[in-house]
C-alpha cells in the first residue's frame, strides 16, 4: 500500500480506517470543535467540548446567534480559557455573516481552504489542516504542527528534524491524511 514498511506494518496492524463521508455540512461544529480541542488530550478535549453541549438546550449544537450572546464567562465555566471561548465566538460571527462558503470552499485547493479558514482569529493552521482531513476527507494532507505525529514518527523513525520529516513525508503521497490516521493509532497503545 504505502512504499515504506514501517506504515505498512501498521496498515497490517490496525487494519483498514472506517470509512467515513465528507462532513462539510458540519464545517461550523467541526471548527468550533476542533478549537476547544486545540493543545488538549482528547480526554480533556471531550470532557470541555460535553460541558460546552451542556449549556445549551438538549445538548444541542448552538446555531452561530445563540453562541454570539451566550456570555463569555459561562464559556469560561465549561473550562475553555478566554482565548479559546473569544476564538468560537469569531467563529460564530464568520458562518452569521456568511464570510465563510462551504461550496466555495469544497473546490478550493488545500492550501486555499487553509489561507481562507485562517482568517478567522483563532483559527490556525493545523485547525484548518484537521478539517481539511477530517471534514473535508481530503487525501493528501500532513500536518508537521500535530504533536501527536510528530511523536509517532520519532517513536517509529527517530526523526525530529522537520525537514527529514517532509522527505519521509512525501513518500506517502497521495495518501498523506491516512498515514496520519495509522500513526495516530500507534500512539493509542503508547
Amino acid at each position: 500500500m504505502f512504499k515504506d514498511k514501517i506504515l505498512n506494518k501498521l496498515v497490517e496492524q490496525y487494519g483498514p480506517p472506517p470509512n467515513r463521508k465528507e462532513r462539510s455540512e458540519f464545517l461550523y461544529e467541526e471548527i468550533i470543535e476542533s478549537i476547544i480541542g486545540q493543545q488538549l488530550s482528547g480526554k480533556a478535549a471531550d470532557t470541555i467540548f460535553n460541558r460546552f453541549l451542556s449549556l445549551y438546550k438538549g445538548k444541542k449544537f448552538p446555531r452561530p446567534k445563540t453562541l454570539l450572546n451566550t456570555d463569555i464567562e459561562k464559556l469560561r465555566g465549561a473550562g475553555m480559557s478566554y482565548s479559546k471561548a473569544a476564538y468560537i465566538k469569531n467563529v460564530a460571527q464568520a458562518f452569521l455573516d456568511k464570510t465563510i462558503d462551504v461550496e466555495k470552499l469544497r473546490k478550493m485547493s488545500d492550501e486555499e481552504v487553509i489561507s481562507e479558514l485562517t482568517k478567522i482569529k483563532g483559527v490556525g493552521k493545523w485547525t484548518a489542516e484537521m478539517i481539511l482531513i477530517f471534514t473535508f476527507k481530503r487525501s493528501d494532507v500532513f500536518s508537521l504542527g500535530d504533536a501527536g505525529l510528530r511523536r509517532a514518527i520519532k517513536n517509529l523513525y527517530k526523526l525530529e528534524k522537520e525537514a527529514q520529516i517532509l522527505k519521509l513525508t512525501e513518500k506517502w503521497k497521495p495518501n498523506r491524511s491516512l498515514a496520519c490516521w495509522y500513526l495516530w493509532r500507534s500512539l493509542e497503545n503508547r
